[in-house]
């Protein structure tokens, strides 16, 4: 008997200290040429922190220092591929600039951000992460 359950992802949410948020315009569809969080799937076997912290160094080359739990997403049309479940963090990242990477056309930190409209539902997760960092000071 087989089951049928949805994947999982890992996304990072990092902004620097000048309030620029590290976001890659995907390469790939969905969403190709959309601006969106580093983040990806997780593998077999892997934690979500470790899987959001090799997404991180693959997309933009960064090394993620502490993670802090945003949330968890759930809904089924989050992702046009099918179901997949998100564990977003919001991240601090060691100095150094983002040079894109794996999935990734670009990588940069953008001050235009509240602008954009990110791929999948990465505006609720930044929104999300706003008030988290908002609530724990920075």
């Amino acid at each position: 008997m087989s089951c049928k359950t949805p994947a999982v992802t890992a996304d990072c949410v990092v902004f620097d200290d000048r309030d620029r948020l590290l976001l890659i315009r995907r390469r790939h569809p969905p969403f190709a040429g959309q601006f969106a969080l580093p983040g990806g799937f997780v593998d077999y076997g892997e934690t979500t922190e470790a899987a959001a912290r090799r997404e991180l160094m693959e997309e933009t080359g960064l090394v993620a220092r502490e993670l802090r739990l945003i949330g968890v997403y759930s809904d089924p049309k989050r992702d046009p591929r099918g179901h997949t479940i998100g564990i977003a963090y919001l991240a601090t990242a060691e100095d150094g600039a983002p040079v894109a990477g794996d999935d990734a056309a670009e990588a940069a930190f953008r001050a235009d951000w509240r602008a954009l409209d990110l791929a999948f539902d990465h505006n609720e997760i930044v929104r999300d992460a706003e008030r988290l960092r908002d609530l724990q000071g920075g």
